[in-house]
């Protein structure tokens, strides 16, 4: 099959801001081999204003910042402050573990809410998809804080082989989410086991209204796609790239792989996420990265 890029004319309507590599935990599903020696890469903090004020001068609406862990990076407080004043809502895909008084404060603001991956109703099980022994505890007592204090929260179930997925949405409804997702674990980063990274994990909506810019300026289709490289806010405009061929090329390359995956026996292919819903790893929206 042969598909003709389209040049985008418009910018996405929100960006992933994949702020670090650092996380407390050592997920052996994490989608980008994040951990406790990770880094933040070669994006400074101006470097992050300025790829949101040009994320704002193109229309976007929606940031979320991800890593990692994305309330470890030292200017990450700063920087979702800057998103809201620059007029855009801001998620924030926290693991939990630990949540400072500084940005429970933050995330009460209009236009803030949270994010955090679940993986089971039974501690011992969480624990081990996560690498630490309390994390369990502590997502779920930071959990219960986020609701009590009115953050717009949602939570996204991992499951490997779907065990224990009813207990875990009963024990989330009980505590009080409302918000829940369920997915798989999608095959990249430390989930891929050292296989090379394709289109075929993918949903098929990535550089659809979406983009992502990675630690080191990288800006690529979505937080799985970092091997798609599409340019750098280093070196170029925010703008140029999201509308540039190389996204073009991008989401070509994206479209043709679901399409060889997912091509039933008329020639239909599903797409996953749907452009109305926003991807989930999206603020106010369905598709949880892994973390």
């Amino acid at each position: 099959m042969t598909i003709t890029p389209e040049r985008p004319t418009t910018a996405p309507g929100m960006i992933w801001l994949d702020l670090t590599r650092q996380c407390q935990l050592e997920c052996a599903h994490c989608y980008n081999n994040s951990g406790p020696t990770g880094g933040h890469g070669t994006m400074t903090r101006t470097d992050w204003m300025r790829t949101i004020d040009q994320a704002a001068d193109t229309g976007v609406r929606h940031l979320q910042l991800i890593g990692g862990e994305p309330t470890l990076h030292p200017d990450a407080l700063a920087i979702a402050a800057h998103a809201l004043n620059s007029g855009m809502s801001a998620e924030v895909y926290s693991n939990l573990v630990h949540v400072t008084d500084t940005w429970w404060e933050l995330l009460q603001r209009p236009g803030m809410s949270l994010a955090t991956s679940y993986y089971s109703a039974d501690p011992a099980r969480h624990n081990a998809m996560t690498g630490r022994a309390a994390s369990h505890r502590h997502t779920r007592r930071n959990l219960v804080k986020a609701l009590a204090l009115g953050i717009p929260t949602r939570a996204s179930i991992i499951t490997t082989h779907g065990d224990g997925v009813e207990e875990t949405r009963a024990e989330l409804e009980a505590l009080g989410v409302t918000r829940i997702g369920i997915d798989h674990v999608r095959p990249y980063g430390r989930a891929a086991q050292g296989r090379e990274p394709d289109c075929s994990g993918l949903c098929g909506a990535c550089g659809d209204n979406r983009a992502s810019v990675s630690p080191d300026g990288t800006v690529s289709p979505c937080v799985f796609t970092t091997w798609m490289s599409t340019g750098s806010v280093h070196a170029e405009g925010l703008a140029d790239i999201l509308t540039g061929p190389d996204m073009a090329q991008a989401r070509s390359e994206i479209l043709a792989g679901k399409k060889d995956n997912d091509e039933d026996d008329d020639g239909h292919v599903t797409i996953e996420c749907a452009p109305d819903n926003e991807c989930r790893p999206g603020p106010l929206s369905w598709c949880p990265p892994r973390k």
